[in-house]
Order: structure tokens, then sequence, then C-alpha cells
């Protein structure tokens, strides 16, 4: 594959939309060929799945039928997007990717083994070039998401979200990630992540 895959993780709230969003104009302004998408999501099918998997009318969902949901949205998704504008040459900017599905299935709903296996198999092993980690304070973010109107997942309890946070902690110390301060100023964490990006694909 000839392009570059940049994933961008984090605790919700923590500015990832935002970022992505200015990375994606600013490298377009540069000259490089760059999409941008999101999980779950970034094909129609996936976009379904996404759908129900945060409609909060589905209080009923249980942890392993959610964490196989995940999965399936990104399987379509690395299969009918990432892997095609990789293969074009395109830099992928992605909002979420498999480090989610550890944090928030694994490490908050107690799943992990089983989440690392299905998305091994979901992804054929598809790996970022680049991981971005967005820590802020998840209680902050989760106020932030409140006050626009939330969905299932940051409606869980403040128990869930502290889980999915020390979670990324914990994945911060084994993974491959670039951890980045979402507490700064925007402007600042902007350039942080800009700077790391650039490194990389130059």
């Amino acid at each position: 594959m000839k392009g570059k895959f940049i994933t961008f993780e984090g605790p919700d709230g923590c500015g990832k939309t935002t970022v992505v969003d200015m990375i994606y104009k600013k490298l377009e302004s540069l000259g490089y060929r760059v999409i941008k998408t999101r999980e779950p999501g970034g094909t129609d099918i996936s976009e379904k799945i996404r759908d129900l998997i945060l409609d909060v009318n589905n209080d009923e969902m249980s942890p392993r039928c959610e964490a196989l949901l995940y999965a399936a949205s990104r399987a379509q998704h690395t299969e009918e997007k990432i892997v095609p504008y990789l293969n074009k040459g395109y830099i992928v900017l992605c909002e979420r990717y498999i480090l989610s599905s550890y944090a928030y299935q694994g490490y908050g709903r107690g799943l992990l083994e089983g989440v690392v296996a299905i998305n091994d198999f979901a992804t054929a092993g598809i790996r970022p070039d680049l991981t971005i980690l967005l820590m802020g304070d998840y209680r902050v973010g989760l106020e932030r998401k409140n006050e626009m109107g939330a969905d299932r997942l940051e409606l869980e309890s403040t128990d869930f979200h502290k889980k999915v946070y020390k979670g990324y902690e914990e994945i911060a110390k084994y993974e491959d990630v670039t951890v980045i301060d979402a507490n700064s100023e925007l402007e600042t964490v902007f350039n942080n992540t800009l700077e790391k990006i650039l490194e990389m694909i130059e």
C-alpha cells in the first residue's frame, strides 16, 4: 500500500473531530492527497451499523453484541474504503479505529481478549502508520457531549468512562501511539499533532 494510514483516538469529547478537520484542511492546502473518515461509519453499511450501536433506545444491547457490531462496521469500512484509498496513495485520516474498541469494549466492558481477536479478523491485520492519542479530561468531555446531545455510549455511567480512560492509559504503555495533551489550547493541540504527522509522512 502506497498511502499513509493515520488514526485519531481518545475519550469522548477530547476534540478528535475538530483536530481531524483542521489536519485534513492543512494537509490538503499543502498539496497532499488526503481523505478523512470515521468509525463507526465511513461507508453506507457501516453508517447503518453506527446508527444501531449509538441509538439511545437500544439500551438492552449486550456488551458482546456491541463489540461484534463495532467489529462488523470496521470490517466493511476497512475493506470498502480504507484499503482502496491507501492503494491509491492517499493519506487516510480516520477518527477512531481498533484502539477505541480496546478501550471501550475491551477495558470498559471487560472483554479485551475477545475484542482483540474479532478485530484482528475484522481488519485482516491492517494497522495504522501513526496513531494520535488525544488525552483530555474525560469528565469535561462528557459535559460537552451531554450539552450537544449524547449518544448511547456517551450516556454510560461515569464509572464506565473512567474505565475507558484508564484503558487508554494502559494501551499507551504497550501500543505504538503518539500521546497529545488535549487539555492544551486547540492551536497547541493542532500544531503538536501536525508536527508528528509531517515527521511521519515526509
